[in-house]
């Protein structure tokens, strides 16, 4: 009888490797699906009733924050060149 290749073992070993994480993700699927129909089933969630965002207000912008923002630009561009 001779003794069974190093390459062949490897090949076994693999395939059953392969075998063993592909049912471990298939039932991890199953049972993940399972759980969610299940908790669903006990705990459903409650509808959310949305309520209108308040109106922003069209004031405009506020004259001293455009100061404040005109000068901040001109600063920087100050320093850029």
């Amino acid at each position: 009888m001779t003794e069974p290749s190093l390459v062949s073992q490897g090949l076994d070993l693999m395939v059953f490797g392969m075998g063993v994480v592909f049912v471990f993700l298939t039932m991890l699927v199953f049972v993940t699906s399972a759980m969610s129909k299940l908790v669903n089933k006990i705990a459903p969630e409650e509808e959310v009733v949305a309520t209108p965002a308040p109106a922003a207000p069209t004031q405009g912008v506020d004259p001293l924050l455009l100061k404040v923002l005109s000068a901040a630009v001109k600063e920087h561009r100050a320093r850029q060149k």
